[in-house]
C-alpha cells in the first residue's frame, strides 16, 4: 500500500481532481469511498462526484450528536443530486454502555473521555464503511491544521489499510466556498454564524476572527491536537 501511495503521488500530479478520481474507480472497481460530514470541503467533493457520475461510495457517519443543520444538508443534498448516501452509525450496545457507566457528558471530563467518545461514535463507524474498500476519499485540507501541515495527496493510513486520498488539500478556505457559491452547492448554514469545522452539537462552537480553524472543536481541551481519530493514523 505504501509503495502504490508513493506511485500515485508521482503519477498523478499534474492530473485535474476529476482526472484522478476517474483514475482511482477504473483501477479499483467499486473499492472507492467518500466520507462526509456535510462541510464546505466534503460538499464540494460530493459535487464533483454526483456532477460526474462516478461510481464512487458516498457514506457518512451519523454519531447521534449532530447538528439538526448538519442533517438538513444531509437531506438537502439528497434532493439535489437524487443520489444515495448511505449512513453508518455507532454500534448500539458500546452507545448504552458508555452512558450506563459515565452519563452522556463524560467527553467534557477528560481527554480520555473525550477520545473514548469518539471512537465509539466515529472510528468504529468507520472502520465499518472502510471495510472492504482500497482508496478512502477525503475532503481534508492541509491548512486547516498544524497537524495536517505535511500531509500529501496520497498517503497510507496503516490503521484502516487503505489510501487516502485528500483532492482539497492544496484549497484555500476562500477557494472552498468559492466553489460552493459557483454552483449552488447545500452547504450547512452554521458556516454562516462562525462555525468552520463542524462535528458533533455538544464538542462545537464558532469561533472568534483570528481564532485557529480547529479552536471550535473541543474548545476546553487544550493542546490535545484537536483530532478525534479519523485522520490520525498514517505513515
Amino acid at each position: 500500500m505504501q509503495e502504490l501511495t508513493n506511485k500515485y503521488n508521482s503519477q498523478l500530479e499534474e492530473k485535474t481532481i476529476v482526472e484522478k478520481l476517474q483514475f482511482l474507480v477504473e483501477q479499483h472497481p467499486d473499492k472507492v469511498v467518500f466520507t462526509t460530514s456535510f462541510g464546505y470541503e466534503d460538499q464540494v467533493i460530493t459535487d464533483i462526484i454526483f456532477k460526474n457520475d462516478l461510481p464512487i461510495k458516498v457514506v457518512t457517519l451519523d454519531t447521534g450528536r449532530l447538528f439538526p443543520e448538519t442533517s438538513k444538508v444531509y437531506r438537502s443534498t439528497l434532493e439535489k443530486y437524487n443520489k444515495p448516501i448511505k449512513a453508518y452509525f455507532p454500534p448500539t450496545e458500546e452507545v448504552e454502555k458508555l452512558l450506563d457507566e459515565k452519563g452522556p457528558f463524560s467527553f467534557y471530563e477528560s481527554l480520555e473521555n473525550r477520545k473514548e467518545c469518539c471512537f465509539i461514535r466515529k472510528v468504529i463507524p468507520l472502520k465499518r464503511a472502510l471495510k472492504g474498500n482500497e482508496i478512502w476519499i477525503t475532503g481534508l485540507r492541509a491548512s486547516q491544521s498544524d497537524n495536517r501541515s505535511d500531509m500529501k495527496f496520497f498517503e497510507y493510513d496503516a490503521g484502516n489499510d487503505i489510501v487516502k486520498f485528500n483532492p482539497l488539500m492544496e484549497w484555500s478556505l476562500e477557494e472552498t466556498i468559492d466553489w460552493v457559491k459557483k454552483y449552488n452547492v447545500p452547504y450547512n448554514v452554521l458556516h454562516d454564524k462562525g462555525f468552520v469545522s463542524i462535528g458533533c452539537q455538544p464538542c462545537t462552537r464558532a469561533i472568534q476572527p483570528g481564532e485557529d480553524f480547529r479552536a471550535g472543536r473541543w474548545w476546553w481541551e487544550q493542546g490535545s491536537g484537536k483530532e478525534c481519530g479519523l485522520h490520525s493514523v498514517k505513515k
